[in-house]
Order: C-alpha cells, then structure tokens, then sequence
C-alpha cells in the first residue's frame, strides 16, 4: 500500500473551483445501447444508475454529453 494519497489526487490538485463545472446524473441505462455510447458513459465517469459526477464545462465534456443526452440529465451549477 505504501503511499496513503488517492490515486485522484493529482488530478484535484489541478482543480480550479472558478472554472464553471456541471454535474451529470446518469438516469437510464447503457446496457441495450451501443458499445460507443456505453464507452462514452464510462468516459464520463458514469458507471452506476442515479451516479451525479462534477465536470469541467468543456467543449468535449458538452459532445460526450451530447451524445449520450438520452440516458443523462445535466445539472448545471
């Protein structure tokens, strides 16, 4: 085990709170739908039914979402 940080700590490091961020809630399943869309999700960071995960507002987070607008819902704060 040795090292006690997570291994997300480096990337909250870099973490700007005063960059707009959204959250993504994952509200129907990707099981029945097509491997890219189900690699999107899991891209997304969304891997369970009802998980909210906080994204950075980019460009490319807005077309993943985009494209798996069917099966989320966008929480913007």
């Amino acid at each position: 085990m040795g090292n006690a940080r997570s291994r997300y700590a480096t990337f909250w490091e870099g973490w700007n709170m005063e960059e707009k961020v959204i959250q993504v809630q994952l509200v129907r399943s990707g099981i029945s739908q097509p491997e890219t869309q189900r690699k999107t999700l899991r891209g997304l960071g969304l891997t369970k039914l009802q998980r909210t995960v906080k994204l950075k507002d980019t460009p490319a987070i807005r077309g993943m979402i985009r494209k798996v607008s069917h099966l989320v819902r966008v929480i913007e704060s």
